[in-house]
């Protein structure tokens, strides 16, 4: 049976749910009018009730084609409050109001520790706003253009992916997580510069993103013990990874983000924090997502086909169909530095300054107003009424918005259109999945993939 677990706010600790409404202070124009009850959301590790229930060209199925069980039906308010007075958004409109508002500052994401760095570090542009913010971003653009990526990383994703299909085919079975991570962390290190690294790069880097996190601290057992392994990987990784990047970069000038970030004096411990920002951004997180849609394809004959036999623009459309339904992160959380107007159909809800705001994109996602109706289906095309993406918010909005979209969209593709290409390969196992409350995260672990064995004597195609 599927574990079952309480969804826990931002700041880690399990929260009642109500409506805003009387008792939860000024009632705004945008209130939905109910009485407030609290109520725990629950969400469960498994595949979603009655299989695969997908459809891609609209036909009736199951109620959901979600892998990642994310609880009941999403709240019919768009914007609630919990009792501890932070605001919870669920609607579409209200969560991409705030995530383009320059009235709200990064309050989520590990931000409590990037605070306790001493004040002559520079943060890593994750957690900074304003025009600095917007400035190295608009500086760091052209690593991710969409002409860039096609013509600077499209053949070292093939490189790359044929690379992990070789493991598979040599073996003839692979735990999928271990060959996406491999395509992950490829791409990644050369678009960040990380390409001088000591062996061992994987295992460094699954040290420093466990399953499960501990709080560090001083005053517990516990707390020292995860005190000194967080630190321990801090170091490993900068020894390891980036000072022979450094080093060779002062060599010779590279295109590429360290490059850029010697260019503008930054220390090495300030080039530390940024490689591991895009580490999380762009090798943790496209890891889960081609596992999370391989899931989809490997359970879903007709999805299955309609990819097989998509040209390449038909085949991201169903991947950004899939991040829409199981975004990777699905929890963000801002701290208004202004007053906020929050769209909602009754009117708009006022958020005063210095106020905290948990938006929960999966929810948001799932916004039949935005992405019309039978929402937790997955229908690529599907005709978008709002104007999102066609990943929904999965890659946020604004001036925080994931510059590598469209490397994690494509190196997925360029892996998967070639995972099941095949002959013979399956889906062997039962995926076993976690979760990481703080960011509303999966992790998906033990899917394993198989092909049938060569005969002897027969050469293994590369």
């Amino acid at each position: 049976m599927p574990s079952r677990r309480n969804s826990a706010a931002a700041g880690g600790t399990s929260q009642p749910w109500g409506w805003y409404g009387a008792g939860h202070g000024q009632r705004g124009a945008g209130s939905c009018g109910h009485t407030v009850h609290a109520r725990q959301r629950r969400r469960s590790a498994g595949a979603a009730p009655g299989g695969s229930g997908v459809t891609y060209d609209g036909k009736d199925g199951e109620d959901t084609a979600r892998k990642i069980d994310r609880g009941p039906d999403r709240p019919s308010c768009p914007v609630s409050r919990a009792e501890d007075g932070t605001w919870q958004v669920h609607g579409y409109a209200a969560a991409r109001s705030v995530l383009r508002s320059t009235g709200t500052v990064q309050a989520g994401l590990g931000i409590e520790t990037v605070e306790k760095l001493p004040q002559r570090i520079r943060r890593p542009v994750l957690y900074r706003d304003g025009p600095e913010h917007r400035e190295h971003r608009r500086q760091t653009a052209r690593f991710f253009t969409p002409r860039r990526v096609d013509e600077h990383y499209r053949d070292l994703m093939v490189r790359i992916a044929e690379e992990q299909l070789a493991v598979l085919r040599t073996a003839g079975e692979a735990q999928l997580a271990e060959l996406s991570f491999g395509v992950a962390i490829g791409v990644a290190s050369e678009i960040i510069g990380l390409r001088y690294s000591r062996p061992g790069i994987r295992g460094r880097l699954e040290r420093f993103f466990p399953e499960k996190f501990g709080e560090p601290g001083l005053t517990t057992a516990r707390g020292v013990y995860w005190f000194f392994r967080q630190n321990t990987n801090w170091l490993r990784i900068y020894l390891a990874d980036v000072r022979p990047a450094v080093r060779a970069h002062r060599k010779r000038e590279h295109d590429d983000l360290i490059s850029h970030l010697m260019g503008e004096g930054c220390s090495n411990a300030e080039i530390l924090g940024e490689c591991l920002t895009f580490a999380a951004a762009g090798m943790v997180t496209t890891r889960e997502f081609i596992c999370v849609a391989a899931w989809h394809l490997f359970t879903d004959p007709a999805l299955l086909d309609h990819y097989r036999t998509a040209d390449e623009a038909g085949r991201l459309a169903t991947l950004h169909e899939i991040l829409r339904l199981e975004p990777v992160v699905a929890r963000l959380r801002r701290r208004t530095t202004a007053e906020l107007q929050l769209p909602t159909p009754d009117g708009p809800v006022s958020v005063q300054p210095g106020e905290l705001l948990d938006l929960f994109l999966d929810d948001a996602n799932t916004d039949p107003q935005a992405v019309g109706c039978r929402p937790l289906l997955v229908r690529p095309g599907r005709a978008l009424e709002s104007g999102p993406g066609a990943a929904g918010l999965s890659f946020g909005d604004g001036a925080h918005r994931c510059p590598g979209s469209g490397v994690a969209i494509l190196e997925a593709d360029v892996f998967l259109s070639r995972l099941f290409t095949l002959e013979g390969i399956r889906m062997t196992t039962r995926p076993r999945v976690s979760f990481k409350d703080d960011i509303g995260g999966y992790e998906i672990r033990d899917l394993t993939v198989a092909i049938p064995k060569p005969e002897p004597g027969h050469k293994t195609a590369l």
